[in-house]
């Protein structure tokens, strides 16, 4: 496997991370709790773009 592959595969588990943290985020009845998810989901995605993986519309990072 190459290492573009393995940074793409470990962005996408990273992005399906942080739409789990999300949901619970919503589901979350406390607001501490809540904020702790989302705030991790974030910081999650963010990594996730910069892993150099795919986005949900399937587009590389490189616009060239």
């Amino acid at each position: 496997m190459s290492s573009a592959s393995e940074s793409g595969g470990r962005a996408q588990q990273m992005r399906a991370k942080a739409q789990e943290l999300k949901d619970a985020a919503e589901r979350a009845t406390d607001p501490e709790e809540r904020k702790r998810l989302q705030d991790k989901a974030n910081r999650l995605t963010e990594e996730s773009k910069r892993t150099g993986g795919k986005g949900p519309d399937g587009m590389g990072m490189n616009p060239l």
